[in-house]
């Protein structure tokens, strides 16, 4: 089984951009573990420029490109120090893919990063991949590393997206407006109705949300990947995914 994992910028660090030090150890934890099983694992990750923010000092996400990008810079060397430092407490060797979100446009440089991930995979490294914040402005400025893991999925031809965001799943209402709101566990097909059940932006450091999420299962289920949205801030979640238990909301392909 070959399963993409996304982890959103509120699941790794606090709204300060501080590192949530004890939520990435439980996610490379539980990550290494199901390695071991023998699933390959990739990452996809978010936070560069929210850990840049922490690193740097700065009071919030700041508004400019120029600077949002100087964040990243700061960030991703930290995020990487991190990853390296926390996987090989569980002997996995890390390996960093910067990529573009137009990658499924280009049929070269779509082989490029297929061959070097495949390469990775056989090699028993665990591949960690963030859109290359530092010359690419689109996904800063969409926000949209969802949609950036549904493409690293289809393009390493991934049987299983998970994405670790804030929230357990996608719900029949706004959960923190409606106390009769109720988990969605299944979507067969993205309808207009799926659709608007998402909308608005994510945390203050991420810039995401729901609606970049459904976009993502949208192209998960064009191209025969399930997806599934589940809390990040419970990792051990992901062990379901041997068991073939439900947790959050799981898109089927049909």
């Amino acid at each position: 089984m070959r399963l993409v994992v996304k982890i959103g910028t509120s699941t790794i660090a606090y709204p300060s951009g501080g590192l949530n030090i004890r939520r990435m150890e439980s996610i490379c934890k539980v990550l290494s573990d199901l390695k071991n099983s023998g699933i390959e694992i990739i990452l996809v990750t978010s936070g560069a420029i929210g850990m840049g923010v922490g690193k740097l000092g700065l009071s919030g996400r700041p508004d400019d490109m120029p600077t949002k990008q100087a964040c990243a810079a700061v960030g991703q060397c930290e995020l990487m120090y991190v990853y390296d430092r926390m996987f090989s407490e569980y002997n996995h060797t890390a390996g960093q893919i910067l990529i573009t979100g137009s990658l499924l446009k280009h049929l070269d440089r779509m082989e490029n990063f297929t061959n070097t991930l495949n390469k990775l995979l056989e090699m028993g490294a665990l591949p960690i991949i963030n859109e290359n914040d530092t010359i690419e402005t689109e996904e800063i400025v969409i926000g949209d590393n969802d949609t950036l893991a549904a493409v690293v999925a289809v393009a390493s031809g991934a049987d299983l997206l998970v994405l670790l965001s804030d929230v357990d799943g996608l719900y029949s209402r706004n959960p923190n407006e409606n106390k009769y709101a109720e988990l969605i566990e299944v979507v067969n097909e993205i309808t207009p109705e799926i659709e608007a059940l998402a909308g608005g932006k994510g945390s203050a450091l991420g810039t995401g949300g729901m609606i970049t999420k459904i976009r993502a299962a949208q192209l998960c289920l064009e191209n025969g990947c399930d997806m599934i949205i589940t809390n990040g801030s419970k990792p051990e979640l992901l062990y379901n995914i041997q068991e073939d238990k439900p947790f959050g909301t799981r898109f089927i392909c049909k």
